[in-house]
């Protein structure tokens, strides 16, 4: 089993859990997030001070799935998430030992 984390902007979020719903993938977790990465922030002019916004707003999707699956989800996401611009985003791929379903106790590949 592989984790997904994946770096959005939150205005791509629709399109990438509708991605990800069309190739079979049924559970995801979305958090809200504030960060910035290359792009550094911005600055902004407020009641005639200026100020730098340092972390600027971003969505972190996690999806816990089976190998076979793992291609397909990353290929979803980037294309669903890109928009050709600074801060698009990141995709983190990890390994998960076990996974464990609350309610009926299911193991592994079953708890997802």
């Amino acid at each position: 089993m592989k984790k997904i984390e994946a770096i959005i902007k939150p205005f791509k979020l629709d399109e990438v859990k509708e991605a990800l719903q069309e190739i079979g993938l049924q559970g995801i977790t979305v958090i809200e997030a504030k960060g910035f990465g290359r792009q550094k922030g911005h600055t902004e002019l407020y009641r005639g001070a200026e100020y730098v916004v340092d972390f600027l707003p971003k969505v972190k999707i996690e999806v816990v799935l089976g190998d076979e699956m793992l291609d397909k989800a990353v290929e979803a996401i980037q294309k669903a998430a890109k928009t050709g611009r600074i801060g698009d985003g990141k995709i983190f791929i990890s390994q998960v030992e076990e996974a464990i379903r609350i309610r009926t106790g299911e193991t592994g590949a079953e708890a997802i």
